[in-house]
């Protein structure tokens, strides 16, 4: 089963570390970064899906994170 995940943060180096942290996980990039402006908290975020094969049976339940 394909897992995914849509990574969000802060215009930081702390999204550049999830991600970095996703990949070193086994996980692949799926399609392009997203960059849109937060009105309410008057920041930039950032955003990046990401994919994995999982051999785990898929579950609503599941952490997504661990599989």
């Amino acid at each position: 089963m394909k897992v995914y995940r849509l990574l969000t943060e802060d215009d930081t180096s702390a999204f550049c570390h999830k991600v970095s942290l996703a990949l070193s996980k086994g996980w692949e990039l799926h399609g392009s970064p997203a960059y849109a402006f937060d009105a309410a908290r008057g920041v930039m975020r950032c955003a990046q899906a990401v994919v994995k094969d999982s051999d785990q049976d898929y579950s609503p339940d599941m952490k997504l994170s661990e599989a």
